[in-house]
């Protein structure tokens, strides 16, 4: 459940204020984003995610989540980061997933997400259409554009983590454990020293697609993704409100990584019985959300990568 540091009422989000928002790691990367991210692909990728139905750590529907990023990057650079967590619901064992593109340059860039569901709603059928396999499906099409090629700018890493949902109520023990988790293990190796840019998508299959700028991310990061999306004609999309969301970005932040959470909060009417809308309800399901939105974000995180490798 990622959470507005304020507030999440529908009254904060109303009252945020206004603002003004590819080659990639690769050559070839470059004429394909040219081409177009393909939404529908990533939108597919995401059904086939919801089909394992929902996805709370320990679920058959995780596990199934798990086989189906296995199978998908089978081929690739795939590292499994498991690790146990200590939660209000006892140890639990959870799996980060890795898969690394190598580039030519010294850094890394990394595009993340998470893919299981919210552990308290695991007894009402909730499978996180947008929330966790959108952005997910959103990836996995990423990595059928980065493969096969020669990486001419920095390296390029897919991270898909899990744990990200509190496993009670949500609080800075009880979240983001995956990236948590894996923010500590990169500082302890040197690795998060070598990341030019962390880049979190979240939210982003949303129907009707309104990404607000992060007051928790890097300012320059988001200029660049400001600037990557008035290059594809959708600025309409990025930025009109602003927000301040605690999301699987922070560890990063908080070690000094260049970050960027690019999320849709505001996802369905809101109303008595609907408070955040289809957040957090059974009601988030594929109808919600739209390969129109995903081409939009894909496209713009492949001009962000380009402009990133020529900084």
């Amino acid at each position: 459940m990622k959470r507005w540091t304020n507030s999440r009422s529908l009254t904060f989000l109303i009252a945020v204020c206004s603002l003004a928002i590819p080659s990639l790691a690769v050559t070839q990367a470059h004429t394909a984003s040219r081409i177009g991210f393909n939404g529908s692909h990533a939108y597919q990728y995401a059904q086939d995610l919801v089909n394992c139905g929902p996805r709370w750590i320990g679920s058959p529907g995780h596990v199934c989540a798990e086989n189906f990023l296995k199978k998908q990057f089978a081929k690739d650079n795939l590292e499994e980061d498991t690790f146990a967590a200590n939660t209000p619901a006892g140890m639990m064992t959870m799996h980060n997933f890795i898969v690394k593109f190598p580039g030519k340059k010294p850094g890394i860039i990394v595009l993340s997400s998470h893919y299981e569901t919210n552990y308290p709603l695991r007894d009402i059928h909730y499978v996180g259409a947008n929330d966790g396999a959108s952005t997910s499906g959103l990836l996995v099409e990423m990595g059928n554009i980065l493969r096969g090629h020669t990486l001419n700018g920095n390296s390029v890493w897919l991270v898909f983590f899990d744990g990200e949902e509190a496993i009670q109520q949500w609080s800075a023990a009880d979240s983001l454990y995956g990236s948590r988790h894996l923010a500590a293990r990169w500082d302890r190796d040197g690795t998060l020293k070598r990341i030019k840019a962390f880049l979190l998508v979240d939210m982003i299959g949303d129907k009707d697609l309104d990404i607000a700028r992060d007051q928790n991310s890097t300012p320059w990061l988001l200029d660049l993704v400001d600037q990557a999306a008035k290059q594809e004609g959708d600025q309409s999309y990025f930025f009109a409100t602003t927000n301040a969301i605690e999301d699987d970005h922070l560890p990063f932040v908080q070690r000094g990584v260049p970050s960027a959470d690019l999320i849709d909060y505001d996802y369905g009417p809101h109303s008595v019985t609907l408070p955040d809308g289809y957040h957090h309800t059974a009601q988030d399901t594929m109808d919600k959300v739209s390969a129109r939105s995903l081409s939009v974000v894909g496209q713009t995180v492949l001009e962000t990568i380009h402009l990133l490798n020529q900084k």
